[in-house]
């Protein structure tokens, strides 16, 4: 197939490598611009981009998609299918119609669950044992187009967002490569997808910061959800710190401890390498965390520099 290619995070990388590898025609790449990053503000190309210039391939950078000289670009480069992997850009039903073979979506879940932009996220935050990527045929809903194969993952209890993400990322470029040559030798048809679905929304800061009101199960997903970006946050004596580590210490909620020291987001103690800190219901142990303007330590550290004293709390 003649492909034209959309991507822009880490995520669609490992895609791009096996396109490039399985020999379909790769016309174009169309990736996010450039954005200032780091203290100097120089321009970063995405992982995408990086990937394409190594391969060689055409590279093609517009602010709007859906632009009449993008859609222009897109129309020139006659594709047979399209394939969209967190391209970040939504398209428009002039560019959905223009590969006869249609526009193919990896997206990763298990679709109708969690469609959206942040779906492995929110499947780690809330909990979920298994997830995956389903490759759709694109619409011009978001993540409501007819689906065509899915992958199921399983997640580990301690699996981190990132974790999940670079395992998705690669089950991703094997589905992706399964569609294409279902679609052209037709074992893969299109299935509508259930009326019955759930949704990833974008994160937003009030995402992030912990409630140690929730019991201790729900707070720990939320710390490993949100690792390795953004990450989870808490206040200790006015000052955000970030908690990039954690586990279920297995213990129950203290009996016999003072009103003030039993609220929840009080630091209890600090025992094998972990502060345990009271949750809304059971006991947290919290490893690794980042004060404002410092790099990530071990609580063990943590607890040396700061000397919690009886009446601190996380908040």
């Amino acid at each position: 197939m003649r492909l034209v290619f959309m991507g822009t995070p880490d995520f669609a990388v490992p895609v791009l490598e096996a396109l490039y590898a399985s020999g379909h025609q790769i016309g174009g790449v169309f990736t996010q611009p450039d954005k200032p990053a780091g203290r100097g503000n120089k321009l970063k190309a995405s992982p995408v981009k990086v990937l394409a210039e190594k391969y060689g391939l055409a590279v093609f950078q517009p602010a709007r998609i859906k632009a009449p000289e993008a859609v222009d670009q897109i129309r020139d480069l006659q594709p047979d299918c399209i394939v969209v992997v967190a391209f970040g850009q939504i398209l428009s039903k002039e560019i959905l119609e223009i590969p006869p073979f249609g526009c193919i979506n990896v997206h990763a879940s298990l679709l109708p669950a969690y469609r959206g932009a942040a779906p492995v996220h929110w499947a780690v935050m809330n909990g979920e044992s298994k997830t995956g990527v389903t490759t759709m045929l694109m619409d011009e809903g978001l993540d409501t187009g007819a689906m065509l194969i899915s992958k199921e993952y399983a997640i580990v209890p301690e699996a981190t967002t990132g974790e999940v993400y670079d395992a998705l990322a690669q089950i991703g470029a094997k589905v992706l490569i399964n569609t294409l040559e279902g679609l052209q030798n037709g074992t893969v048809r299109p299935v509508p997808q259930p009326k019955v679905f759930s949704y990833a929304p974008l994160l937003k800061r009030e995402h992030e910061q912990v409630d140690w009101s929730w019991d201790v199960a729900k707070i720990h997903n939320r710390i490993r959800g949100l690792n390795p970006w953004p990450g989870a946050f808490t206040l200790f004596r006015g000052e955000q710190v970030k908690i990039w580590l954690s586990e279920l210490s297995g213990k129950p909620a203290l009996s016999g401890q003072t009103a003030q020291n039993a609220l929840p987001g009080s630091i209890l103690s600090l025992a094998k390498g972990g502060l345990l800190v009271q949750t809304g219901e059971g006991i947290i142990k919290i490893l690794e965390l980042q004060p404002a303007g410092k790099k990530k330590m071990r609580a063990q550290d943590f607890y040396n520099g700061y000397r919690p004293k009886a009446n601190d709390r996380f908040e």
